[in-house]
């Protein structure tokens, strides 16, 4: 065997022996918590990097304004997430940071930046991918709601596993072969189907689709699949039906058909991308939130990047805060809040897509993030 092929096949070793530890702790991970069994909850706010910190103290501003006063919950600021900081320790999460975080119950979070080939930055991990993995936070819940076209979907992407699991742990067996690796596991597979099954069931869903391309990915899309219809027999009320990904794009934007879905199971990678396209149809991926939830831990942030070219040319407080406080009706739902959380998506239904009183340009042209959060404030004071 050559010096090159070993090589390779040891590091796979490893990964393997990693992969499988956390399956371990996977299975005896125990219930998700009770909200309403703690003292109090505490919620981290965590700012990020470029438009995140402004977008995120909006987030923050909505939710004291909401349950502030509630007694029943604790916000507690957590700094040292940006780009320099994280350079600097050198890891996609510093260890400070990761601890503050956990010392929390739920997180809001702003975007981070996350290097890429040509930046002036080491290659380090994504701080979303670090948090999801280190959290264990398995479920990426992405609504996207277009109610003048009858859209209506619910995303649960898998989250901690796929081709982004280990992402950074390819190996380059010589200068003519490079290799990445797909994992899907039984508990990951059955717990994200699990949750969006509960979900569509709670919310009077009656349709969930499974999205793959298991007729090529035929190991572990083929599980993730499998493994999604055998959850689905325990709801014969939900009709289920699977597509693969490559349609799936395309139906999204057909008119005649993309009404009829609701709730969409997916891999992370795919529901990294579709998640992506859907967001458009509501307005682009500046207005659109989402969870990650886990057994112990859930983080709720925008779905876009840190926009460091906004803060650049000073336009940062022009940021369109309607991804993250999409993101915080998310939360408010999770943590209990439920009158709370549907005060806030009405609100945000009206300035969005009815009334329109002021619009978010990311410019001057437009309002401020301040004066859109004011907005939303006074139309929750109507409600």
């Amino acid at each position: 065997m050559s010096d090159y092929i070993k090589a390779a096949t040891e590091k796979f070793e490893a990964l393997l022996r990693e992969q499988l530890a956390r399956v371990e702790r996977m299975n005896e991970q125990k219930d998700f918590v009770d909200y309403a069994k703690l003292p109090k909850i505490k919620i981290g706010i965590c700012g990020g990097d470029g438009i995140g910190p402004v977008i995120t103290k909006e987030g923050e501003r909505m939710l004291k304004y909401l349950i502030g006063d509630s007694g029943r919950v604790e916000f507690v600021e957590i700094d040292g997430l940006t780009i320099e900081n994280r350079v600097k320790a050198n890891k996609a999460i510093p260890d400070d940071v990761l601890a503050e975080l956990k010392k929390c119950d739920v997180i809001l979070k702003g975007p981070t930046t996350t290097p890429r080939k040509g930046d002036p930055w080491p290659n380090i991990e994504s701080a979303n991918v670090a948090m999801r993995k280190e959290l264990d936070l398995f479920a990426n819940v992405r609504p996207v709601k277009v109610p003048d076209q009858g859209i209506d979907w619910t995303f649960f992407r898998e989250n901690t596993e796929g081709s982004y699991a280990v992402g950074s742990k390819g190996v380059t067996v010589n200068d003519d072969l490079a290799v990445d690796f797909v994992v899907t596991t039984t508990e990951g597979c059955d717990r994200i189907a699990r949750l969006a099954y509960d979900y569509a069931k709670k919310n009077g869903k009656d349709h969930v689709s499974i999205v793959t391309k298991a007729n090529v990915v035929k190991t572990t899309d083929g599980k993730f699949l499998d493994l999604c219809q055998k959850v689905a027999k325990e709801y014969p009320e939900i009709r289920t039906d699977d597509w693969y990904i490559d349609i799936m794009t395309a139906k999204l934007v057909d008119e005649k058909r993309r009404t009829d879905f609701q709730v969409l199971i997916l891999p992370n990678l795919y529901g990294d991308i579709l998640t992506d396209e859907a967001a458009e149809f509501q307005g682009g991926v500046g207005t659109a939130g989402s969870a990650n939830i886990g057994k112990r831990y859930a983080m709720f942030e925008a779905i876009h990047g840190s926009a460091p070219r906004m803060v650049a040319e000073g336009r940062d407080k022009y940021a369109d805060p309607c991804s993250v406080l999409r993101a915080c009706v998310l939360l408010l739902s999770h943590i209990g809040f439920q009158a709370e959380a549907d005060k806030l998506e009405r609100a945000l239904d009206i300035c969005m897509f009815e009334e329109k009183k002021l619009t978010i340009t990311g410019r001057d042209t437009g309002a401020t993030c301040e004066e859109f959060g004011n907005y939303v404030m006074e139309t929750i004071e109507k409600l």
